[in-house]
C-alpha cells in the first residue's frame, strides 16, 4: 500500500511540475498593446476624419458649390439640420447637412 501512495503522490509531482502556469502579467500586456494598435490605426483616424468633416460642414456658406447625395447644386439656404440647393435655374431641394459630401 505505501508503495501505490508513492506512486500516486509522485504522480502528482509530476503533473503539476508540467501544468502550464498562467501568466496573468503577460496577458493583461498583451491585450494593453492590441488595443492601443487598435487605436492608433483605427480609433484615432476615424476621429481625426470626423472632426474634419463636421468641420466642413460647420463652414458651410451660401453661395458654395456642394456635392450633396451624388447631386451638385449651390446653396440657397441654410437650416438647422437642411440645406436647400438649387441644382437647375428655378429648382430648388431640400437635402440633409450629413449628405454633404464635398464643397468645391
Amino acid at each position: 500500500m505505501e508503495n501505490t501512495a508513492e506512486v500516486i503522490n509522485t504522480a502528482n509531482q509530476a503533473i503539476n511540475q508540467t501544468a502550464p502556469q498562467t501568466d496573468w502579467w503577460g496577458m493583461i500586456l498583451y491585450c494593453i498593446i492590441v488595443f492601443g494598435i487598435i487605436y492608433f490605426l483605427m480609433v484615432r483616424p476615424n476621429k481625426k476624419r470626423m472632426a474634419e468633416y463636421q468641420k466642413m460642414l460647420d463652414s458651410l456658406q451660401i453661395g458654395n458649390r456642394v456635392i450633396a447625395a451624388g447631386i451638385y447644386g449651390t446653396i440657397k439656404k441654410i437650416n438647422e439640420k437642411t440645406i436647400e440647393m438649387e441644382i437647375a435655374k428655378g429648382v430648388v431641394i431640400e437635402v440633409s447637412k450629413n449628405a454633404v459630401a464635398s464643397v468645391e
